[in-house]
């Protein structure tokens, strides 16, 4: 979510409660859920946030904050600093091997949000010394132009644990440049409903996988504390006072998940304890893909099914125990 100014309301982790599915409540629809402010999107009441005030420098800062959150989010090694853009190409054009080239794609890519940052940084510094820069200038229009490369070379970026590429989070920046920023905010608003959708079906994926198990006991309540603590997370900018006692619990919760041991049934086969090992790990790694869309704060679909799949396979095994 963008930066905003931090709020001092007081806050308890467990009292906000989402409406999940369809209701009363039209898209847009504002409200106080226990002293704090939500929005409504897609069966989900939201955080919201107040939109900054529409003027380049406010859009700079949010480019500047979106830029360097999609590069903590992806593959290492691919934020090239623009200054080097002509190199990045000139790489990406000789390269021939198939999966090098798609790093050096990647890299291409992050030269170019580099080099549209610092040419976006370069006209609102000459706005603020009261030099007014049409918005048909050469420099806007080079800005863009690099924007729009580097979200079409976007597919070619990976989420840094290798899952899927996150194109949404990739093509923030372009959208901010391209859109008001009263937009923007509402696309987020929106996405970060569809990322509490997500977190919601994986939840319910993996309790259907594990809970009607002896091995798991009790371990339903855990998974719908950890999604709870990963909405909460997903959608509280990190400005916000109550991160304070939003992410200890998604971190804390998290940790209890990855460190749950099943308990072996009296005479388990050899064959029924690897398959619970392969049930520990499979649940260890739905942990992993709800934090990584939590923190990314954009759903991961592909990688969702995926699992979804790999779920499936895994009841089959733990039926025949």
């Amino acid at each position: 979510m963008a930066i905003a100014p931090a709020t001092t309301t007081a806050f308890s982790v467990t009292s906000i409660s989402t409406v999940d599915g369809a209701g009363s409540e039209r898209n847009g629809t504002r409200q106080f859920i226990d002293g704090l402010e939500f929005i409504y999107y897609d069966g989900c009441w939201v955080r919201y946030y107040e939109p900054l005030v529409e003027s380049l420098a406010s859009k700079k800062l949010l480019i500047d904050h979106l830029t360097r959150r999609a590069f903590h989010h992806t593959e290492p090694g691919i934020n090239t600093p623009g200054h080097r853009l002509d190199a990045a190409r000139k790489a990406y054009t000789a390269q021939s091997d198939p999966a090098m080239k798609r790093v050096n794609a990647a890299m291409l890519a992050g030269a170019l949000f580099n080099r549209a940052t610092d040419l976006f940084t370069g006209i609102v510094e000459l706005e603020e010394k009261g030099v007014k820069v049409s918005r048909d200038n050469e420099l806007l229009r080079a800005c863009g132009r690099c924007f729009e490369e580097a979200l079409e070379l976007g597919r070619y970026v990976r989420h840094h644990s290798g899952e899927e590429g996150i194109d949404e989070l990739w093509g923030e920046p372009f959208r901010v440049f391209t859109t008001s920023i009263a937009d923007y905010y509402e696309s987020r608003f929106i996405k970060v409903a569809q990322t509490k959708n997500n977190i919601d079906m994986l939840a319910t994926t993996i309790k259907t996988t594990f809970c009607n198990r002896p091995e798991f006991a009790q371990l339903d309540s855990l998974i719908d504390t950890y999604a709870d603590a990963a909405k909460h997370e997903c959608e509280t900018m990190k400005s916000d006072s109550t991160i304070f006692d939003i992410w200890p619990k998604f971190i804390a919760t998290g940790e209890q998940l990855a460190d749950y041991q099943p308990t072996l049934q009296t005479a388990c086969s050899q064959e029924c304890q690897y398959a619970i090992e392969h049930a520990k790990q499979t649940l260890v790694d739905g942990r992993n893909l709800i934090n990584w869309i939590a923190r990314a704060r954009v759903p991961m679909p592909r990688s969702s099914q995926q699992y979804t799949e790999r779920c499936n396979e895994l009841q089959a095994r733990l039926a025949a125990c």
